[in-house]
């Protein structure tokens, strides 16, 4: 029973992974290195944060049980670090447009599951008791996948100057909500008292309307369709 609750838990994170990378495109032009290069730039990144965040934003003796909304909110905006470091690892891949943010998002996703999902995982999901947490952590890291190459579009259109005018608003606050969401999760369970299956489904709802909205915006770029390379 731990072993079939094991790989039930390792299936549901990282199947979807490999079905992305084979459906999507990246396996014909042999990509994989360069999303291993997007992972390394995460992990780049995220030591980037680390060190502005324990340099410059000091945490707060907040009270146990307590939303520090100031301390979240300077956590989060150090986030932004994340869409340079995305547009920097597109901007240093030659190839069409497509190509790119899908090795940046898959490379940043599955480096973030890598280091944020996999021990606990390995560890926990193999425990004697089963824990329907472990499978939401399979199910959000699903999310966080959808998430990251959604960002990573957005990135890319952000640069792109054939973007219509009227669409960049749009992309600027999608990106700002993208930027913002662990703020948005941390007031949603605080203030609104969501469960974790619940927290579980906004998640996947609001993500899911940011990439349907970033994808619209995608394919209303007339080269989008052919030899794209910008």
């Amino acid at each position: 029973m731990t072993f079939f609750h094991f790989g039930n838990c390792v299936a549901l994170a990282y199947v979807p992974y490999v079905i992305v990378y084979k459906c999507s495109g990246l396996a014909e032009y042999s990509a994989f290195w360069k999303c291993v290069q997007a992972g390394g730039a995460y992990l780049f990144t995220q030591l980037c944060k680390m060190l502005l965040l324990a340099t410059f934003f000091p945490t707060t003796d907040a009270a146990v049980g307590s939303l520090d909304i100031t301390g979240e909110f300077l956590k989060s905006t150090v986030d932004v670090i994340d869409l340079i470091g995305l547009h920097i690892v597109m901007s240093k891949f030659a190839g069409k447009g497509q190509l790119k943010f899908m090795i940046a998002g898959m490379g940043w996703a599955t480096a973030e599951l890598a280091v944020t999902r996999f021990i606990p995982l390995w560890m926990g999901a193999r425990g004697v008791e089963f824990d329907w947490k472990y499978i939401q952590m399979s199910f959000d890291s699903n999310i966080s996948l959808i998430h990251h190459i959604s960002v990573a579009m957005l990135v890319w259109l952000y640069s792109r100057s054939d973007l219509q005018r009227t669409s960049l608003p749009i992309v600027l606050t999608l990106l700002g909500l993208a930027c913002y969401r662990p703020l948005i999760v941390e007031i949603l369970m605080q203030a609104v008292g969501l469960g974790s299956w619940m927290l579980l489904l906004a998640k996947a709802g609001f993500t899911s309307v940011v990439a349907l909205i970033s994808l619209q915006m995608y394919l209303s770029i007339p080269s989008q369709g052919t030899n794209s390379y910008y």
